[in-house]
């Protein structure tokens, strides 16, 4: 089984360019940045390390890269990894290494990354995300129950 499930920042904008097949097809290129468990000891102090992983998609999901990612946002993304190679212009035989997408979610809401919204892609389709409650103003932490909803929770 060959699938991957992600979660990081752009580490830029999406590259978007279309296929030159009749069906001129989108396709989205860009790089995730994951943080990787644990830190590291520099200099004294810690330090947080990151993959940065080469991500791809194709068609509606290039197209929906395209109008709401942007550097720095925060998305969750699965899809399999694909490798190849080619022969570069001096001769050298590159290998390359691809996660090819298959859904994008925002990993946090547009309040929290500055831009954005709260929708998500997956498969075929944008999804509006239900939005959530506003934290109480007593910033305690805690976050206030709408009326009438108390039938609705696992616990009274």
């Amino acid at each position: 089984m060959n699938r991957v499930i992600l979660m990081g920042r752009l580490t830029r904008d999406p590259n978007i360019s279309y296929s030159q097949s009749g069906d001129n097809m989108a396709i989205a290129r860009f790089t995730l940045a994951v943080d990787r468990r644990g830190r590291r000891q520099e200099n004294g102090a810690d330090q947080q390390t990151a993959d940065f992983i080469s991500c791809v998609c194709f068609g509606r999901q290039a197209e929906f890269a395209e109008k709401y990612l942007r550097q720095g946002t925060k998305i969750a993304v699965t899809g399999r990894i694909q490798t190849g190679s080619y022969t570069n212009r001096e001769g050298q035989k590159v290998y390359t290494t691809d996660v090819v997408l298959d859904d994008i979610e925002f990993a946090e809401s547009k309040n929290a990354q500055g831009s954005g919204d709260n929708s998500y892609y997956q498969g075929a389709q944008t999804y509006q995300a239900p939005q959530r409650p506003a934290p109480s103003a007593a910033g305690d932490g805690f976050m206030n129950i709408p009326d009438g909803i108390d039938e609705e929770l696992p616990f009274n």
